[in-house]
């Protein structure tokens, strides 16, 4: 029954075994050529290498790596920050005895990183502080010191120079007058509503893109980009309705904060699909560390620029998550004195990343051509 003339494996057609196929194991159980012997190392690690094991294991590295990253980014970012460069007007005209010294005594206070900047007047000082050119304005007053900070430009910087020009003043013995006169919403005293919102935008930006290639993998190039700004659409509206309406923590100017935040989704939503067209299956290793390894403590969101390590205060204005806290910072707090920088760093990489997509979008692991008959029959 088993000998017909189809023969089987081994078999040379007259119903007997060809003794070159025919071979023992020490148990003297017959095996058959190459099914026989062992797999040899590069055949194991090939078949390793196909099985769902060997994305697992590395995996396993990359998370532990990440973690480690992201820890030490923001410590090494925020944990300490140490004044660099920080910028302040200092009013000419008729000074107090001590005016000279006190300027003098707050650049060795910290560490010679006031980069003096004179003005003829309050007027123009005040000007160059709305344009934020300048973090404080220093000027005599009577017979002592006025010091003018604006905590909207960054409370940390705002009550470091505070701090300071207490310790200097009492020093030489001089009159100091701190005011705020650019303060922070009662409901966000400490300046981090907008960090938090455009981190929300980041992160939900890239995740929804992620959630896309998994959920919607046979979406057309076009679509996979409409849907994407779709949701970023309706995700900016929500954090900026629950963040203003709902939690009253800051007054938006609701249509331009909304605009921003979708912005900051689509870019992020976008830079993933880049990377997932170049990268494949690994694309959320290079995203992870643009837009959060690097992007976000680079923002100037929980810690202004000036006091961030210096190399940082100046790439992060680059990258997406710091042109978005610098576009809602200037939206929400100095209305009438908008920068387009802001605009054209997420534009930028809104556009590379839109490009690199669609010129090989052959590549993009989604779209309707490359899935199974059957699921795409059901699409």
């Amino acid at each position: 029954m088993t000998s017909g003339a189809t023969g089987g494996h081994g078999d040379r057609g007259d119903g007997q075994e060809d003794p070159e196929h025919e071979e023992k194991d020490r148990g003297g159980q017959r095996t058959h050529g190459a099914h026989g012997r062992p797999p040899t190392p590069r055949e194991r690690w090939e078949a390793f290498k196909q099985s769902p094991y060997f994305p697992a294991v590395v995996l396993v590295f990359i998370l532990a790596a990440a973690a480690g990253l992201f820890a030490g980014s923001y410590t090494y970012a925020m944990a300490n920050p140490t004044p660099h460069r920080i910028p302040a007007a200092v009013v000419e005209g008729p000074r107090s005895p001590y005016a000279t010294e006190f300027v003098k005594g707050m650049d060795e206070a910290l560490d010679a990183s006031l980069e003096l900047h004179r003005y003829p007047d309050g007027a123009a000082a005040r000007a160059a502080l709305e344009e934020q050119k300048v973090f404080v304005i220093l000027r005599s007053e009577g017979d002592g010191v006025l010091m003018q900070v604006a905590g909207a430009s960054g409370a940390s910087v705002a009550q470091l120079l505070g701090d300071t020009g207490v310790k200097v003043a009492d020093t030489i013995g001089v009159q100091l007058t701190v005011k705020d006169v650019k303060p922070l919403g009662e409901g966000d005293p400490r300046g981090l509503a907008l960090f938090y919102i455009s981190l929300a935008a980041v992160i939900i930006g890239f995740v929804g893109a992620i959630q896309l290639s998994v959920h919607a993998r046979a979406l057309l190039p076009l679509e996979r980009i409409l849907f994407t700004l779709g949701y970023a659409l309706l995700g900016g509206f929500t954090i900026a309705a629950v963040v203003d309406w709902g939690l009253g923590a800051l007054d938006l100017p609701f249509v331009q904060s909304w605009m921003i935040l979708a912005f900051t989704m689509f870019t992020s939503g976008m830079v993933f699909t880049m990377f997932n067209t170049l990268m494949g299956r690994w694309a959320m290793i290079p995203t992870w560390g643009v837009m959060v390894l690097l992007g976000n403590p680079s923002s100037g969101g929980a810690v202004s620029w000036p006091l961030l390590p210096s190399l940082l205060g100046h790439v992060g204005r680059w990258l997406p998550p710091g042109a978005s806290v610098n576009a809602q910072h200037t939206a929400v707090y100095y209305q009438g004195h908008q920068y387009v920088f802001p605009y054209l760093v997420l534009g930028a990489w809104a556009l590379v990343s839109c490009t690199v997509f669609w010129v090989w979008r052959h590549r993009h692991p989604g779209g309707r051509d490359r899935m199974p008959e059957h699921a795409a029959a059901a699409t």
